[in-house]
């Protein structure tokens, strides 16, 4: 009789283990969480498109189970059907589980959980120098979305946010996928090789050795479909413009192509000579297209004119020197790209023996195109350029040079040609290495806060001038 009660305990506990093994896995249909990954994401407020293409591909050091911490609402629903798409998708669909947590105290409640080691950051620009600021703080690796800064305050914070990362040894790291694109690594390649280039012109302010330019588009397609913009993304306030946004890509290539390798002193290398910044008008029924919104919002009153138009702060122009080098720099927004193109980029690099062009026009069809126009008259120049780009091809098979009246054109493979979106997982595999190696390269840190130092002191400089 005194062994009755262990017995019915002892049968109890069989009972729930049972249970507790019978039970169906959550979200059984998805591949359970890989342990051993070394990297564990997580989405902090992801309103922007490219905190998803991050997703776009699969990685193996990636951990399948990606922690999203958001306020819930349409930016975080388009996030996660954009996840779905490349879920569901026919060609090598991901198998990303999404745990989703939704709450006005998302920030606090994801720094308490640090469920992940890495936080991709890409939404509204109004906090996220803050939030970088108190996810590096946290201990916590950074994968951000340009821009890290759009104001000089926010500047002054960000340098900080640096120094506070390498204190406590995470990288904080931003998405610079221009790097990425074929037309510009060939266009740096012979940038740096004297045979073909020269050494760079010496340039002025009105005739820069560098001239780069950007053209985007409101109006667009991402994944095959239209994209929907929030409302924000039209306020300069939360966006930031152009200059300080967009233009950090252009900023970027410059110091990524002439000086590669090399950190940049913001204080002794970067003088801003003149910064410009002005709108571009967008209808109620374009803005309408693209928000899905019937009305301006009250934050954007004060850029509407006649009740129907939009001044949306799109467009700017920087002329400084970097490392006494003259560069002209323009980032611009329009509406709706002509049929068959989208966003734009040119760069000219002029070097003594030719000049390196990157178009996008309509005689490009639309797609990047890289062409050597020749300055040396000297017989055997022809010679020494077929004999680089034949060396350059022992690195990038396949590419080649066509004649035209100016110099050649460089023939590309398509191959190389993965377009924008293919990008982000290029650059996630740069980010994956430095996250293997525990640093980033010696020259990385001190070249992004040049860039942001640049974008936003010419954003400074430019919106005094607008005001007197």
């Amino acid at each position: 009789m005194q062994r009755q009660p262990f017995l019915f305990f002892f049968f109890l506990m069989i009972i729930a283990v049972c249970q507790q093994s019978c039970q169906p896995a959550a979200n059984s249909n998805l591949k359970e969480t890989n342990d051993s990954a070394v990297v564990k994401l997580i989405t902090l407020d992801p309103g922007h498109f490219h905190a998803a293409l991050v997703q776009k591909s699969m990685y193996p050091e990636i951990d399948s189970t990606v922690y999203v911490y958001a306020p819930g609402g349409a930016e975080l629903q388009a996030h996660l059907a954009l996840i779905k798409q490349y879920n569901e998708r026919q060609d090598n669909p991901t198998h990303w589980n999404e745990q989703v947590y939704t709450s006005s105290d998302f920030l606090n409640k994801m720094l308490n959980e640090k469920k992940g080691n890495v936080v991709v950051l890409a939404g509204n620009n109004q906090r996220k120098t803050e939030c970088i600021s108190k996810v590096v703080n946290a201990g916590l690796n950074v994968l951000g979305d340009k821009p890290m800064a759009i104001n000089s305050s926010n500047f002054a914070m960000l340098e900080n946010a640096f120094r506070t990362a390498a204190k406590n040894g995470v990288l904080l790291y931003d998405i610079m996928t221009e790097r990425s694109e074929i037309t510009n690594i060939l266009q740096k390649e012979l940038a740096h090789t004297p045979a073909v280039f020269g050494t760079l012109a010496a340039g002025t302010q009105n005739n820069p050795a560098v001239v780069i330019e950007s053209v985007h588009y409101f109006y667009k397609y991402v994944s095959g479909n239209v994209l929907t913009r929030p409302d924000w993304f039209f306020d300069p306030g939360q966006q930031g413009e152009a200059i300080a946004d967009v233009g950090t890509h252009l900023i970027d290539l410059v110091q990524w192509s002439l000086f590669p390798d090399t950190a940049i002193d913001y204080k002794k290398d970067i003088v801003i000579k003149a910064a410009r910044i002005w709108p571009t008008p967008v209808t109620l029924l374009q803005f309408a297209a693209v928000t899905k919104e019937t009305a301006f919002p009250s934050f954007l009153q004060p850029y509407v004119t006649h009740d129907t138009v939009l001044q949306t702060h799109a467009n700017g122009e920087i002329n400084y020197t970097l490392k006494g080098v003259p560069v002209k720099l323009t980032a611009r927004w329009n509406y709706q790209a002509p049929e068959g193109s989208g966003d734009t980029h040119y760069c000219l690099l002029k070097g003594t023996k030719a000049n390196l062009e990157i178009r996008q026009g309509k005689e490009e069809n639309y797609k990047p195109t890289l062409y050597i126009i020749q300055k040396s008259s000297g017989s055997g120049y022809e010679n020494e350029v077929q004999d680089a780009v034949k060396q350059l091809s022992t690195k990038y098979p396949g590419i080649s040079l066509q004649k035209n009246k100016q110099g050649w054109l460089v023939i590309i493979p398509e191959k190389y040609k993965v377009g924008h979106e293919a990008h982000f997982a290029q650059v996630m595999q740069r980010y994956l290495q430095y996250f293997k190696e525990r640093k980033l390269p010696d020259w990385e840190v001190p070249d992004m806060i040049a860039k942001y130092y640049t974008s936003t002191k010419a954003l400074e400089i430019a919106t005094k001038k607008a005001h007197n």
